[in-house]
This record gives C-alpha cells, sequence and structure tokens, in this order.
C-alpha cells in the first residue's frame, strides 16, 4: 500500500509538549516511526503490512507578530521543508484584540492588569480545510492507497467517512484521551503516546 501521512503540525507539537515537557522531536525519524506503527496495527488485522512511503506533508500556521514563531517558520522553511519526502504548508495568523470575559462579575477585562497590554489570540485559520482539500485531492488523483492522519480533530470526520467508503483507508495517529470520534471513524488508529520514545532526539 502506498502511504501519505498528512499531520496537523499545532495539534501534534503542543501535546508533546504536555507530554514531553518539551523534549526535542527527530523530525527525520517521523515518518519511519509513524510508518512501522501503522505496520502493527494493520498487520493485527491479519492484511498485508507492506507499505511503501510516499511523503508527509505538514500544515501549520505562525503569528506573523510573534518572533518565535517568525523563528519557527523559518526553521520549517530553511530545514524541515527540504528533508526527503518532506512538504510543508504554512499559513499565517494575525493577531487580533480580544477581551477576556468573566463568568462571575459579566465583564470583559481588555488589557492585562499587570501589564497593560491588551490580550489578543491569533486564530489559526485554513489548516484543517487544507488538510481536508489535500486529502480529497489526492485521493482523486490515486496517489495513495491509505493515509496516516496525525490529528485528533473531529472536524475530520466526515472527509475520513468519504474517502474510507471510496476504499481507502485512513490511519488515524492521535494522543491517549484525545479524539475519540475520529480514532472511531478511521479504518484503524494508534496513539503516538505510545513511540514518543522513538521520536525523542
Amino acid at each position: 500500500m502506498r502511504v501519505r501521512i498528512f499531520l496537523d503540525f499545532w495539534n501534534f507539537q503542543l501535546n508533546w509538549n504536555t507530554r514531553t515537557n518539551r523534549s526535542l522531536i527527530n523530525w527525520i525519524m517521523v515518518p519511519s516511526v509513524l510508518l512501522e506503527q501503522s505496520k502493527k496495527v494493520i498487520g493485527k488485522s491479519g492484511l498485508d503490512a507492506s507499505l511503501t512511503f510516499e511523503e508527509i506533508r505538514v500544515y501549520t500556521s505562525y503569528a506573523c507578530d510573534n518572533e518565535n514563531d517568525r523563528k519557527l517558520k523559518n526553521w520549517l522553511s530553511s530545514f524541515l521543508a527540504k528533508q526527503t519526502g518532506f512538504t510543508v504548508q504554512i499559513r499565517e495568523r494575525h493577531s487580533r484584540q480580544k477581551p477576556i470575559f468573566c463568568g462571575s462579575c459579566r465583564s470583559e477585562i481588555a488589557t492585562c492588569p499587570k501589564c497593560s497590554m491588551p490580550f489578543t489570540h491569533a486564530a489559526e485559520k485554513g489548516v484543517d480545510s487544507a488538510i481536508c482539500i489535500d486529502l480529497m485531492a489526492l485521493a482523486w488523483e490515486q496517489a495513495y492507497d491509505a493515509a496516516i492522519l496525525v490529528s485528533s480533530d473531529a472536524d475530520f470526520v466526515p472527509a475520513v467517512q468519504h474517502l474510507q467508503a471510496k476504499g481507502l483507508k485512513i490511519i488515524n495517529a492521535t494522543w491517549q484521551g484525545h479524539g475519540h470520534h475520529l480514532a472511531q471513524s478511521c479504518w484503524a488508529s494508534f496513539n503516538i503516546d505510545d513511540i514518543i520514545t522513538s521520536l525523542k532526539r
């Protein structure tokens, strides 16, 4: 089976940070480790677990007014996107002021009481839709037989159900305690928690 990997960067990275105390990830190993774990899952079903890696697509966004995010964008563009088999899609996020609402006194707080800076929010836009579009478009082009979807987001459930109705197999790599609906909708799933050691630098 020809396999393509679709990885939701922030869904993966933020959960990784929580579970590993911000340990570094060996990104070069990510495709092979995910593929190996998928082989084990497929093997348990009694099917042939012969998989051919085609590509890993990493989808992310960055806040253009955040220095750390700009550094991340530079690393993604100058390093990760140049690795064999990697394609990286980066979308820009713009911060906007967003007051905090207090449920007790029913009032909004627009600025931090300590530093007086306004509360802002940079919503991630377009990443989920980009993943869905690529899942569908590459399936239409018959570019894969199975996909490894690295996310816990239930928004992918309709796309997964549609693709699997067409005979494709979607394997969900998710985090323990997250993404039950997506994992249940996929043909197979496994917990990323079980492979953390293999992915640490």
